[in-house]
């Protein structure tokens, strides 16, 4: 007889968990603690929307996992129940160029996607601005992780368009906010002239948890995730102490999520420290998963010529990766550029005799992890 795959599992009915989306990295709790004072200087930015006035802009600024994007959709859920208020978060991983983000507004807008091709941004422009303007709303765009948006040199032609939006379409009222977790990048600085003199934002800055806040943070997730006594303390605190040397909280959180399940895969109703150990090395990868899952197929062929090619330098690589993808020098300069700035690479410049400065490009994780998360 074969073995059963059902064998040992807990039942339906006995499940470690009361609401396992609790666990997932885009719930928004209720109780969102913490981040009082960035939740009261985004509520002051944007308090004229719901008077009918064009919001303050806003730069929200803070290491991964830090809560912002979970502080813009907690707070876009408050105003989307306001009357002449439309909010609209864009993943800037996802939609990278201007065109992708306005299309993205557009979609929101309208309800239905713009034509893949055929419509010129002009067009896509002018019909979003005319919408908003005809409704009479006050339009909220956040460009999340917006750094990409730097890294394909798009963030200040995107942010003009909207920016201008009441100039171009009388009525058209349009506030944005910007969520940068790339610490290096002056946001500011790095837009053009045109861009800095009307953006002028309002600052939000959210630094990395505490230990202490952590363990509030887990414990909040926990009791809405886990059913009572689920989780002991010693769990508690060995998942805080590994979030607190991740710093990120997305680890922690998904370090609890995938601990339940491989309880559960024991027949087990208590999560225990063994479970934590068992998920970890998985888990502490969430962030460059995430990453790696954001580029495109290049972007992916190239960190995967770097794992290959590990500590060689950028010449010899390029020969492999133009093997492999037939693109041109220029692109793949590009692309380098943008990896080293995600932190996926390392490009440093070296001296070499007899061949002048050349980069030598190395994969800030190990290879062989990286190929697994490809």
């Amino acid at each position: 007889m074969e073995d059963d795959p059902e064998e040992g599992m807990l039942g339906w009915d006995e499940t470690v968990f009361r609401d396992e989306h609790a666990l997932e990295i885009d719930y928004v709790p209720e109780v969102f603690r913490h981040r009082e004072s960035q939740l009261q200087t985004l509520q002051y930015a944007l308090r004229p929307a719901v008077r009918g006035s064009r919001p303050l802009n806003v730069m929200v600024r803070g290491p991964p996992g830090t809560g912002k994007t979970t502080a813009v959709q907690k707070l876009f859920g408050e105003l989307g129940g306001q009357p002449g208020v439309r909010t609209v978060r864009v993943n800037c991983q996802v939609d990278s160029t201007r065109y992708a983000v306005f299309s993205r507004v557009f979609e929101e807008i309208f309800e239905y996607e713009p034509p893949s091709s055929g419509i010129s941004f002009k067009k896509l422009f002018g019909q979003v601005a005319e919408r908003i303007a005809e409704d009479d709303e006050v339009l909220v765009v956040a460009l999340d992780d917006v750094n990409y948006l730097f890294y394909e040199g798009e963030a200040s032609d995107t942010l003009y368009s909207l920016l201008r939006a009441h100039e171009t379409h009388p009525g058209a009222k349009v506030g944005v906010i910007v969520v940068s977790s790339d610490l290096d990048l002056d946001v500011i600085e790095d837009l053009d002239g045109r861009v800095q003199s009307v953006f002028r934002p309002e600052e939000a800055y959210f630094p990395a948890y505490d230990r202490a806040e952590i363990t509030d943070i887990l414990r909040d997730r926990i009791e809405v995730g886990f059913r009572e006594g689920a989780v002991p303390t010693t769990v508690l605190d060995k998942v805080s102490e590994l979030t607190d040397q991740a710093g990120d909280l997305r680890v922690g959180i998904d370090v609890m999520r995938r601990a339940g399940l491989h309880a559960e895969s024991r027949a087990n109703k208590t999560v225990e420290p063994a479970d934590v150990d068992a998920v970890y090395e998985d888990a502490k990868h969430v962030a460059l998963s995430r990453n790696l899952r954001a580029l495109s197929d290049v972007e992916r062929a190239l960190v995967e010529t770097v794992a290959d090619c590990d500590g060689e330098q950028a010449g010899d690589v390029y020969e492999t990766f133009h093997d492999r993808t037939d693109l041109g020098y220029t692109r793949y300069t590009e692309i380098v550029n943008k990896l080293d700035k995600l932190g996926l690479i390392e490009a440093e410049y070296e001296q070499l005799e007899g061949r002048g400065r050349s980069r030598t490009l190395r994969l800030t994780h190990d290879p062989e992890t990286v190929k697994e998360q490809l």
